[in-house]
Order: structure tokens, then C-alpha cells, then sequence
């Protein structure tokens, strides 16, 4: 890939669910910067033809298996040396009304969504650079009362909180943290299974309720995060970016 501006030559760039969607997005785009670039990611034939792509190293790992997160952080020690940025994308979704949400079902989104995105967050500290740079993909969902989405909500308001607090104690070490909230993004993740039918009745369903009247792209998620990421951002520490088409400040 041919750089851009190359505004991340030499820059340790580890992302987190960078396997598919907006994680890949953004390490195509961090690579077209000339970034140094680590994919993690639980589906190993993903997540290696990711890391053949971006020319990057590829470490498969679950982000709701701590042990694990630790294991990558070793890796990536040994092999990059530090992070320069850390983007913490992996992520779980899933919907139940209240009263068909069991244990399981609630743990299974915190084990990855909360859970384990704060310890993968502990877990990348030391290797953090001072004057570093992470960004953790939100979701409107946190303030959106949607019925049906309460236990991947919560997790995310939860990551938010999470978000502030490590952002303030990072302060002495310069190192900023952003959260990107996207709305309905054209993902893989809602045609997994579906026909084509299914798809494009979603498709169609969630553009309709976008005040800009479609979903977003990963790679138009992708950008935001390359700019929360970037020396373009410098000022802006603690945000809740929307990149979500109108739909928490217009509806």
C-alpha cells in the first residue's frame, strides 16, 4: 500500500477485532499511512488473510478470554517492541427483550464488550507510549434506548464509563482516549446467516431510520478513527464521537 500523508510511518498500531468490518477498515487505512501494524481476532482464516493484506502481524485471540489478551500483549512486546495506538474494536452483539435475557446470554456480550475490553486495556498499558493515542469503539446503543438491545447497551455504557476514567488517569502520560460511536454501519455482522432477502430488508429497515437516509460504511467509521488516532486530534481527549448519520443529535 502506498502512503497517504504518512502521518503513521514507524507508528505501532495494534488493533483489537481487526479481522473484519470497521477493524479492517481502519488497518487498511493505518497501513496506507505507513503504519507498524498488529490485527487480533478470534477467526484464525480472517484474521490471517487481514494480516497478509496489511502486512501486519496477526495474533489470534478472543478479547472475552483475559488470558489471552495477555498472551497477544506478549507477542506484540516482543515482536513492536511498544503501542503507539491502540485500537480496542472486538465485539459481540445480540438481542433479547428483558424478560428472555438469561445469565449466559448477559454474560457472553460483558465477558467481551466490558469485560473484556477494560483487561485487554489494563493488559496494553505497559507497552503504551507516553503521548500515545486509544480509541474504543462505542456504540449509539449506550444512549439509545433501542428494545431488545439492554444487555449490549449497558456494556457499552459501561465501556464508556471506562473510557473517561482511563482517560483521566492516562493524563500524566499524555496519552489520549476516544471513544467512536457509530449508528447502523453496512457490516458483516447482520448478514451473517441471513439470505439476501434478509439483508436488504435490514438494509432497508435500518436506512429508514438514519436521518441521513442510509447506513454507514466501515470505512467511513474507519476515518474517525484515524483522526481521534492522529496529531489532527491533539486537543480532543475524553470524546464520544457519533459518526452516525444524524441519529442521536437529529432524531
Amino acid at each position: 500500500m502506498v502512503s497517504i500523508s504518512g502521518q503513521f510511518v514507524d507508528r505501532c498500531v495494534v488493533i483489537l477485532g481487526g479481522n473484519a468490518g470497521i477493524g479492517l477498515a481502519a488497518a487498511r487505512l493505518f497501513r496506507a499511512e505507513g503504519a507498524k501494524l498488529a490485527l487480533t481476532g478470534r477467526n484464525a482464516d480472517t484474521l490471517h488473510a487481514a494480516a497478509a493484506e496489511c502486512d501486519a502481524l496477526g495474533i489470534v485471540s478472543d478479547m472475552g478470554n483475559v488470558e489471552a489478551s495477555r498472551g497477544a500483549m506478549a507477542e506484540i512486546a516482543e515482536a513492536l517492541g511498544g503501542i503507539d495506538v491502540l485500537f480496542v474494536n472486538a465485539g459481540v452483539g445480540g438481542f433479547a427483550p428483558v424478560p428472555d435475557v438469561t445469565e449466559e446470554f448477559w454474560d457472553g456480550i460483558h465477558d467481551v464488550n466490558l469485560r473484556g475490553a477494560f483487561f485487554a486495556i489494563q493488559a496494553a498499558l505497559p507497552l503504551m507510549r507516553d503521548g500515545g493515542s486509544i480509541v474504543i469503539t462505542g456504540s449509539i446503543g449506550s444512549v439509545s434506548a433501542v428494545p431488545g438491545n439492554i444487555a449490549y447497551a449497558a456494556a457499552k455504557a459501561g465501556l464508556r464509563a471506562v473510557a473517561r476514567i482511563v482517560g483521566k488517569e492516562l493524563l500524566p502520560r499524555r496519552i489520549r482516549v476516544n471513544m467512536v460511536s457509530p449508528g447502523p454501519t453496512d457490516t458483516e455482522i447482520f448478514k451473517r446467516g441471513a439470505s439476501a432477502a434478509e439483508i436488504e430488508g435490514v438494509r432497508s429497515m435500518l436506512s429508514g431510520v438514519v436521518p441521513i437516509g442510509r447506513m454507514g460504511t466501515s470505512d467511513e467509521i474507519a476515518r474517525a478513527v484515524l483522526f481521534l488516532a492522529s496529531a489532527e486530534a491533539s486537543f480532543i481527549n475524553g470524546v464520544d464521537l457519533y459518526v452516525d448519520g444524524g441519529c442521536v443529535e437529529l432524531l
